[in-house]
């Protein structure tokens, strides 16, 4: 549950700050990239506290990254097993795709008035600024690489179990600092649960005027944040001792 209720907010708050800027007639309208980075990274912060009971992953890539730094507990002691792994993973994508219908009911109006498809997909799922799946790949790895490995590493002065472990403003400032430099070209999904999540939403739910779901680009922000991850758990036992 605090998997899930963390995640909702995240994605409440987050694609809420896209829908914002994107979607016509609203106070935010054309508020730019830089709003969107910073209410993504608050968004991070509210859901951190939100989910502080069970680490506050919020993301299968940081759960998987942990997993392969060798941690033996998620959170508040919880055993790291195959089990337990599903677990958060499974409620950080019924919380993503929780969070995606409560924005499609804050800004409905919205959403019917709009009159470009895209901006609509947008406000749910990732998309490229040049479409080239290896590049495009490559940015997600290394934007969730920077996500995990600077959050073990911040893990390394306390319990390396999660997020919450940092104090939320931390990490809400390292979300901000990957969007400002390494969201331009994928929108920086860095984080599976966040983009495949609201990708489902956006096909089940009947939005006025939508078209297809992007599904032929929708591994890409799955598979790179994982393998990114992945890589920054498993390079961190040696690197980070080398660092200091």
């Amino acid at each position: 549950m605090s998997e899930v209720v963390g995640t909702a907010i995240l994605v409440l708050l987050g694609c809420g700050v896209v829908a914002n800027v994107a979607l016509a007639k609203n106070k935010g309208f054309g508020g730019g990239f830089l709003m969107v980075t910073i209410g993504w990274g608050l968004a991070v912060y509210a859901g951190v506290i939100a989910a502080y009971n069970s680490g506050a992953h919020l993301n299968p890539a940081v759960t998987l990254g942990l997993v392969a730094s060798g941690v033996d507990t998620f959170g508040s002691g919880v055993p790291v097993n195959v089990a337990s792994t599903l677990a958060y993973i499974g409620a950080q994508m019924i919380g993503a795709i929780l969070g995606a219908v409560v924005v499609w009911l804050a800004y409905k109006p919205h959403f019917d008035q709009e009159p470009d498809a895209a901006n609509k997909l947008g406000v749910f799922a990732t998309g490229p600024a040049i479409r080239s799946y290896g590049w495009n790949l490559v940015t997600e790895i290394i934007g969730t690489f920077v996500l995990v490995f600077v959050v073990i590493g911040f893990g390394r002065n306390g319990d390396a179990g999660g997020l919450a472990a940092l104090g939320a403003l931390p990490v809400a400032l390292l979300v901000i600092a990957i969007g400002a430099s390494l969201g331009g070209p994928t929108g920086y999904a860095i984080n599976p649960a966040r983009d495949l999540g609201p990708r489902i939403a956006h096909f089940l739910l009947p939005i006025k005027g939508k078209r297809g779901s992007d599904w032929s680009y929708s591994w890409v922000p799955v598979v790179g944040p994982i393998i990114g991850g992945v890589l920054a758990g498993a390079s961190s036992g040696v690197l980070l001792p080398v660092l200091g």
